[in-house]
């Protein structure tokens, strides 16, 4: 088979790569434009995602993965080969005109409307009945973890009684929760994340998963900021807020996980990202996955590395100032001036 006819192959599928992601990776599932599972030999898990045709998606773009735990990235024909064991590239052609030829109906599947508690609409109505953080306990939690809260930008707010159930079948508990907004590049909200919390403030609730996140999460963050031609990027939320604190003119994004750190979208003015690496594996393939893509559309990458595992672990064993200190050399001359001449000041 000549090259161009595997080209035409990826293109076929690529036009129904919903389907192909049903059939190959029936182990994960649809979350807004992409597929998400485990990887590409269709493990369950949430760190391969596969973008899917839609009206925005531009030429090439359907169908196209990457795995932000491996770093591994391909085509549909590469997800044929792998999740079904294949070697041949003749064993795959086949393969994948074997699946082209099947009947099916349009839609191939009959869709299952979400969870309402996962839903972006439900993560909007939740968003509806926070207040303010002012004087609560999410202040309280944040302050204990050395982070000063007023530089949280209006992305945090605080529920008294937010519902926590451990599984489908159990209970529900409410506990206080700490509410984070989960935006698009264009300020709506898809989603938000819950940090319950212990009666007091002191830390998180004594539950198995104090944390969780709800709605239209890929592509998307926490935003600290206005994003322009900079921005700096992590995983966590108190990750970001913790050099939001050393950098209050520098807008942030907490994506929230590895891998949507390796997925999340790009302002279309953005020139420089800096990205805040977690000192552990997953972290480290998200930054390579997000440094690849963020190069790839013209956009200068550099990486900001803690002393210890993420800056808020900085921010709590060292002073205030060691972490600016720490992370001022690590930015660029133009931005150490532009980004913390007033902090600068302040301190002095």
């Amino acid at each position: 088979m000549m090259p161009r006819d595997a080209s035409e192959l990826a293109r076929r599928l690529a036009r129904d790569a919903e389907a192909v992601c049903r059939h190959y990776l029936s182990k994960g599932r649809r979350q807004g434009r992409y597929w998400t599972v485990g990887d590409v030999r269709n493990t369950p898990g949430r760190s391969m995602f596969v973008r899917l045709s839609g009206p925005d998606s531009g030429p090439g773009a359907a169908g196209r993965w990457t795995d932000a735990a491996s770093a591994e990235h391909g085509d549909l024909l590469d997800v044929i080969r792998e999740s079904c064991g294949l070697v041949e590239f003749r064993e795959v052609a086949e393969e994948a005109r074997r699946f082209l030829a099947l009947p099916r109906a349009e839609p191939s599947y009959e869709p299952r409307p979400p969870a309402p508690t996962g839903s972006p609409e439900a993560a909007r109505r939740l968003w509806a009945m926070t207040k303010p953080l002012a004087g609560t306990l999410a202040e309280a939690y944040l302050h204990a973890r050395g982070i000063e809260t007023v530089h949280h930008a209006g992305a945090l707010r605080f529920h008294p009684r937010c519902y926590y159930r451990p599984d489908e079948h159990a209970p529900a508990e409410t506990w206080p929760a700490m509410i984070a907004a989960v935006t698009d590049l264009f300020g709506a909200i898809t989603g938000v994340h819950r940090t319950w919390l212990a009666l007091d403030g002191s830390g998180k609730a004594p539950i198995d998963t104090p944390r969780r996140a709800m709605g239209g999460l890929l592509g998307h963050a926490v935003r600290l900021g206005a994003a322009g031609d900079v921005l700096a990027a992590g995983e966590g939320i108190e990750t970001m807020l913790s050099l939001r604190c050393a950098l209050p003119a520098m807008p942030m994004a907490a994506a929230l996980s590895a891998s949507h750190l390796a997925a999340l979208e790009f302002p279309a003015a953005l020139r420089r990202l800096y990205v805040a690496r977690d000192a552990d594996a997953a972290g480290e393939t998200a930054v390579t996955a997000l440094a690849e893509r963020a190069r790839a559309a013209g956009v200068e990458v550099l990486v900001l590395a803690p002393r210890l595992g993420d800056f808020n672990e900085d921010l709590q064993a060292f002073s205030s100032g060691a972490v600016r200190a720490s992370i001022r050399i690590q930015l660029a001359p133009q931005d150490a001036v532009r980004f913390m001449r007033r902090r600068m000041a302040r301190a002095g």
